[in-house]
């Protein structure tokens, strides 16, 4: 596939590697082919490569690649030199430098995090040697206090290839800690990279193990991880989910008897439905703006899934709805609500477009009927998401508080 082209006469492509990477190699227009030869090569990440383009030649500088996180990589000699300089200056970050022009450049702007610092921004004059700190993104949080996050690649209980991201406390002392699977919405995107991330470190702060599985159906790890997704919410999907939180286990770092699952939206179907098919495994779920029926998302025309993705976007990545009726039964939490054992923590927004309320309110209505324990909660004026702080805030003390009446 074209990747981007560099100057006036160079095109350089992109093509796949067998582990779900990509190689980047220049096209030889005389033989109609790429080189043999990569130039830059990828593994286990299909990230779409962004070049850094000097805007007065057009020639690219660079690449920004979103690998396990956001990684540059420099052709220039002066910007791979500039690059060294303020990674010794702010060591164990990721450092994304931007300049204009890029040649020579006075002024360079550095954006600086990592998994244990929110970020700030500075500015580095090179040919001075001086830096000024423009602003500190979150400056009350201290990074002593903070989780180390890492990345983990397993095997999932078919071999398939299983990103799964670990936040675990600092307080951690060897001893198996509570856990909460946090499972991503989308759910064809990626969920997380190397960097501070608020729900995974609030949860942290409060003594548990954050695991964030990368479930086949996840993009960033190769089009094969994330078309083995298509077709398999509540099946290998959810089996992905269940070996991150035993991998987790067997490191020893989560206690089996000690489990929450969490999500929002396609995450909170998956938090629905793991007590469903995993109901010894988890104490509760948190499922927020959850799709508590798959069906639900061709039938609810009052929601702003388009005409267009109802015929062929939702057909490809969730089914034909007539023809797989029996499988959408089989993986509808509300179908299914009659094996859920564990306390449910039930959250919607009044005005969500995305997953409209009517969802909730039948999800609610079928564990009601059953005879489940159930947490209802309306914010009135939210949709698919938070955008009022007080509600935000609300929602994670009604989190802490039902998490530690279920796993402390």
């Amino acid at each position: 596939m074209p990747a981007y082209l560099d100057g006036p006469d160079t095109l350089v492509v992109r093509t796949g590697l067998a582990d779900g990477g990509f190689a980047l190699r220049r096209f030889d227009f005389a033989t109609g082919k790429p080189q043999r030869e990569p130039f830059l090569v990828a593994n286990g990440f299909s990230a779409q490569p962004r070049p850094v383009v000097d805007r007065p030649t057009g020639r690219v500088l660079g690449l920004r690649l979103r690998l396990e996180s956001q990684t540059s990589v420099w052709f220039d000699p002066e910007m791979k030199r500039l690059q060294a300089v303020v990674d010794a200056k702010l060591p164990g970050r990721v450092n994304l430098l931007s300049c204009r022009p890029c040649v020579d450049p006075k002024l360079v702007l550095v954006n600086s995090y990592a998994d244990n610092f929110p970020g700030e921004v500075l500015v580095y004059r090179p040919k001075q040697d001086q830096w000024q700190r423009v602003g500190v993104a979150r400056p009350e949080m201290d990074g002593v206090r903070m989780a180390p996050l890492d990345l983990h690649r397993i095997k999932a209980r078919d071999g398939a290839d299983l990103p799964v991201w670990v936040t675990l406390p600092p307080q951690a002392d060897g001893k198996p800690l509570p856990a909460v699977v946090l499972v991503h919405g989308g759910p064809h995107v990626r969920g997380t990279e190397w960097k501070w991330d608020a729900e995974a470190q609030f949860l942290a702060s409060r003594g548990y193990v954050v695991i964030e599985p990368e479930f086949r159906g996840s993009a960033g790890y190769g089009l094969d991880h994330e078309h083995a997704g298509y077709k398999q919410w509540g099946l290998a999907m959810q089996d992905d989910i269940s070996d991150a939180l035993k991998f987790a286990v067997a490191k020893g770092w989560a206690d089996p008897a000690k489990a929450c699952i969490m999500g929002g939206s396609y995450g909170g179907y998956a938090a629905l439905m793991g007590l469903v098919k995993d109901p010894d495994q988890y104490r509760c779920a948190v499922a927020f703006a959850a799709v508590a029926d798959p069906r639900f998302m061709f039938d609810m025309h009052w929601s702003d899934i388009s005409a267009n993705s109802r015929e062929n976007w939702l057909p490809t990545r969730l089914g034909d709805r007539k023809a797989d009726e029996a499988r959408f039964i089989a993986t509808s939490p509300i179908e299914q609500a009659a094996r859920i054992k564990a306390p449910v923590l039930l959250v919607h927004g009044g005005i969500d477009r995305r997953v409209p309320i009517q969802s909730g309110e039948r999800m609610h209505d079928a564990l009601l009927k059953n005879g489940k324990q159930v947490e209802w909660v309306v914010y009135p004026d939210e949709a698919h998401g938070f955008h009022k702080n007080e509600n935000l805030i609300n929602y994670w003390r009604r989190v802490e508080v039902f998490l530690g009446q279920q796993l402390k």
